[in-house]
């Protein structure tokens, strides 16, 4: 029975080489029959359908004649299931350790390299003053990790002694392994397990981490939380994070949240207030202090005439500026007071400046 191989893999017949590729790494996750719910006889429908669209030769040929040219069906010449590997030209320069890491493990490696651990990432929560965010502050704490080992530096040797080559794996780092599936034997690539990749393992054993070159213990971090933090940001501190055995460290990841200020807020590298003036003062103008977000009194200047909502400004009395900006401004939001009750020389005044028209 004719196939159509567009169909099986779910693309339209002007797709590119990419798209094809695409749609056959999508479908080999989902129908390889090592995973849960996979389907071996799709799985070999949609190789089939990739060898021959993936080939401009193949394809042309299907195009014109369909899949009857190719023996009835079955899977073109030049790919197949069956050898040592995946590497017959029928899959186009593939890189097949995409798909079957996760069939045989995140140790298979289609072009034999290395892997390297890297360790955990750590996140914590920094909770810090208002005044903190502004002018950056220096924080410590102690966390319960993995961490290097101090005796041997993260070598797993005693001090004093060398290392010694891994006869596990010839001080290569990684070992091969055959392993057979209905698709053949294959010859999958793994992380040595004795000295975890390094080629290395020590003569004689570090007491303090067993020869592991890491261990569970209490460190003290110091965290610079820089001028002008916002809250909810997030930092970032490399190689600070969980240590792993011949391996990169991760990355210790920490969320700043900034208390509120009593009377000031952030808009940008601006800092933002507001200032209750007396109904005389905004006609006749004067002079208000108020606290700067270092606690030094600093004055306002209030105009004549000065309306509800006004803004004044005082620069550069804000967040410091950064490399390549200025700093911020004091942004001063105008409230009028009115007056609720008054006396009656208040109401006289006030019955005069009415006639005045004011």
């Amino acid at each position: 029975m004719a196939k159509d191989y567009y169909e099986l893999l779910g693309i339209p017949k002007t797709a590119t080489k990419d798209e094809v590729k695409k749609a056959f790494h999508k479908l080999a996750h989902k129908l390889h029959p090592d995973k849960a719910g996979g389907d071996e006889a799709k799985f070999k429908e949609v190789n089939e359908a990739y060898q021959v669209l993936s080939d401009d030769k193949k394809r042309s040929q299907y195009d014109q004649y369909g899949s009857a040219s190719f023996d009835g069906g079955g899977p073109p010449p030049g790919g197949g299931y069956g050898g040592h590997g995946f590497g017959g030209a029928g899959f186009d320069g593939v890189d097949l350790g995409d798909i079957f890491n996760d069939f045989f493990g995140a140790g298979f490696s289609s072009g034999g390299g290395q892997h390297v651990e890297r360790g955990r990432d750590i996140s914590v929560d920094i909770e810090i003053s208002f005044e903190e965010s502004v002018f950056g502050v220096t924080r410590k704490v102690v966390l319960g990790k993995t961490s290097t080992c101090d005796t041997c530096n993260g070598t797993g040797a005693k001090p004093g002694t060398k290392l010694k080559k891994c006869t596990t794996c010839a001080g290569k780092g990684r070992v091969n392994e055959l392993r057979k599936s209905f698709l053949g034997t294959f010859s999958t690539v793994t992380t040595c397990t004795v000295c975890q990749g390094a080629g290395e393992i020590p003569e004689d054993k570090c007491k303090t981490c067993s020869g592991l070159g890491v261990r569970k213990k209490q460190e003290e971090i110091e965290i610079k939380i820089p001028v002008g933090v916002n809250s909810g940001e997030m930092l970032r501190m490399t190689g600070k994070g969980e240590a792993v055995a011949r391996g990169i460290p991760g990355d210790l990841y920490i969320r700043v949240r900034v208390k509120p200020h009593a009377i000031y807020h952030r808009d940008g590298n601006n800092l933002v207030t507001r200032l209750d003036v007396n109904l005389s003062d905004a006609l006749l103008g004067a002079t208000y202090k108020i606290a700067g977000i270092d606690g030094k009194q600093l004055d306002v200047k209030i105009p004549e005439g000065v309306k509800f909502g006004d803004i004044l400004r005082l620069k550069e009395k804000g967040i410091a500026a950064s490399k390549n900006g200025r700093a911020g401004d004091i942004m001063i939001h105008i409230n009028i007071k009115t007056p609720t009750r008054l006396s009656s020389k208040a109401k006289k005044l006030i019955e005069e400046l009415k006639s005045e028209g004011i």
